[in-house]
């Protein structure tokens, strides 16, 4: 069973991947399409760096307000 932890720890290599595969998706289509697809590489490790904040200080704050 895939627990909560585990997909989290899946998901962050995934999104900060995804920017650069969505860059080499764009910049393949044509001829000065890397323009378009040159400020998506950051966004994935923006996302990934979001998403590490967000399990470290979101969710347990919720989770520990929900319990009391």
């Amino acid at each position: 069973m895939l627990e909560r932890p585990d997909a989290v720890l899946t998901l962050i290599p995934l999104v900060a991947v995804s920017g650069l595969a969505m860059r080499t998706l764009i910049a393949t289509t044509g001829i000065g399409t890397w323009l378009l697809g040159a400020p998506l590489a950051p966004v994935g490790y923006v996302a990934a760096l979001a998403l590490v904040f967000l399990e470290l200080l979101a969710w347990p704050v919720a989770e520990r307000i929900g319990e009391s």
